[in-house]
């Protein structure tokens, strides 16, 4: 799992650069509608950075299959939510907003099936 616990790192530190950029050179640019999508995808980014780092050193009680899906949806969320988010927020060209509008809520989706394979892993183990 030390590869999720990179990815997570490697998630919170450009969720740091990006939150300073967005908040210092792009405030101007965006505008407060602008600012306030960044902040969104900046926020997401950061719980689910975190999400994958305590994870990926804690889930070792699931099987590695699950493990890997669980941390994989997470990955894969930030990716589609937050990076969606990012180009939303930038980009003022209609058609690449048409394609990574649908994005966001596939991103969302995979955090949601993220959470409740966890859920289900932890339940599992309890009952065990």
């Amino acid at each position: 799992m030390k590869e999720f616990t990179i990815f997570g790192s490697a998630f919170m530190l450009t969720g740091v650069i990006l939150g300073a950029f967005g908040a210092h050179a792009l405030r101007e640019a965006l505008g407060d509608h602008g600012i306030e999508i960044w902040k969104t995808a900046v926020l997401y980014q950061f719980i689910h950075g975190l999400a994958l780092i305590a994870l990926a050193q804690n889930i070792s009680q699931c099987t590695a299959r699950r493990s890997r899906t669980i941390l994989a949806f997470f990955a894969i969320g930030i990716l589609l939510f937050s990076g969606s988010l990012y180009v939303l927020a930038i980009c003022k060209i209609n058609w690449v907003r048409a394609i990574m509008g649908p994005a966001t809520p596939v991103g969302g989706l995979c955090f949601i099936l993220g959470w409740l394979l966890t859920i289900q892993s932890l339940v599992k183990i309890k009952t065990k």
